[in-house]
């Protein structure tokens, strides 16, 4: 981890080796653009000193030959003034052969003029060369750092995203979750979704990622904050704490190109950023997040206790009303028992009332057979009468 000092408001944080290495790696490209122009300075300095220096050189010898030459020209036509016709001719002569090699120095003169040209337009253009490939390679690097090297072949910014991540995973975050929304149930989804958790399971951060990239012969151009509702309401339905929009939208806007833009007034917990800061943002979330596990862990002990008094109580609840209910309908049952058995009381009442009255009946019955006598049958019947004393007559022989 490294200490850093705000040079604003004095604020001191600490950052781990992959936000130190981004901040640090942003300075170093500010010392490489000053450097490489005052590189560009000196070289064009160079330039035109080695023309001067060689357009000198070449014009100074140029001139000592000629002085040298016309000097000895001059002596010569001195001497041949003095001296007779043979030695004139022998002068002559040698000043033919003179100024043939005064021709052959102009010649050579202006063959040197020449190859000075052919030199300075060569260095010339060879610098004027070399200062394109500079003013290349700075557009490059510019181009390079405005859109933060993730426009490369075949690599698109949710990749590249990715890849920066999947880098320090196993160092930084091993056991976080980081892995693209595929959950569209809802009718829309983020690009990532970012948890992480202590070893007994409590989360204490979780950000809603989206990542919003636009080629540069796109007609329509999109804004950062098009996209802020949309992200909000992914943020929402995920159960994300944070919600971020990782953007190359908008290249020349100064707001977003300064570092981590806090949109938090349109949004609540929402951020705006450049790719540069995907992992210093995390790793700042993250940190802050952590100071705050052990009040979230006793927050969700507490919950988790709540929970088990209300489940408590819950079943308690449920236990009262199935023992009402089953009370209820035993209570119910019993009544109905009770009225059966009153029913039947009531029955067995009768019955008894009804065999009491017919025993009575059979008493009278039997009193009133055993009264009967032969006189009580046969009175006023003399059929019958006659007909006994005929049956009294037989059992007397």
């Amino acid at each position: 981890m490294h200490e850093i000092k705000c040079p604003n408001c004095g604020k001191t944080f600490n950052l781990d080796e992959a936000g130190y290495a981004d901040i640090l790696n942003q300075v170093r490209n500010e010392a490489f653009d000053k450097a490489l122009n005052d590189r560009l300075v000196l070289a064009e300095q160079d330039k035109r000193n080695a023309i001067e220096l060689a357009e000198i050189k070449i014009i100074s010898e140029m001139d000592k030959k000629a002085t040298m030459k016309e000097v000895e020209i001059e002596r010569l036509k001195e001497e041949l003034k003095s001296v007779d016709i043979a030695k004139q001719l022998a002068l002559k002569e040698a000043l033919g052969t003179i100024e043939k090699e005064r021709d052959d120095l102009k010649r050579d003169l202006e063959a040197k003029e020449t190859e000075k040209k052919l030199l300075e337009s060569s260095l010339k253009e060879k610098y004027e060369t070399q200062i394109k490939d500079r003013d290349d390679a700075i557009e490059r690097l510019k181009d390079m750092k405005a859109k933060l090297s993730t426009k490369m072949v075949g690599e698109t910014l949710e990749q590249h995203c990715e890849i920066e991540f999947s880098r320090i995973r196993s160092a930084a975050f091993p056991i976080a979750y980081f892995e693209k929304d595929n959950d569209s149930k809802t009718g829309s989804k983020g690009d990532f979704i970012f948890r992480e958790a202590d070893h007994n399971g409590t989360e204490f951060i979780s950000i809603m990622f989206e990542m919003k990239n636009e080629n540069d012969e796109t007609a329509t151009k999109k804004k950062n904050e098009d996209f802020f509702k949309e992200l909000d309401k992914d943020r929402n339905e995920k159960g994300c704490e944070y919600a971020i929009l990782v953007s190359l939208l908008e290249p020349c806007n100064e707001l977003y190109n300064g570092g981590i833009v806090d949109v938090s007034h349109r949004y609540p917990k929402m951020y705006v950023i450049r790719p540069q800061f995907f992992i210093p943002m995390i790793t700042l979330l993250r940190n802050a997040a952590q100071n705050t596990l052990k009040y979230k862990t006793e927050l969700a002990l507490m919950k988790a206790q709540n929970i088990d008094i209300s489940n408590f109580e819950d079943e308690l609840n449920i236990f009262k009303d199935a023992f009402g209910k089953n009370y209820d309908l035993a209570s119910k049952r019993f009544q109905t028992a009770i009225d059966e058995i009153d029913k039947s009381i009531d029955h067995l009442q009768k019955t008894k009332e009804a065999l009491q009255g017919t025993d009575r009946n059979l008493r009278l019955a039997n009193d009133k057979a055993q009264d009967v006598t032969i006189k009580k049958l046969t009175r006023g019947n003399p059929t019958m009468a006659a007909k006994f004393e005929e049956l009294k007559k037989e059992d007397v022989e």
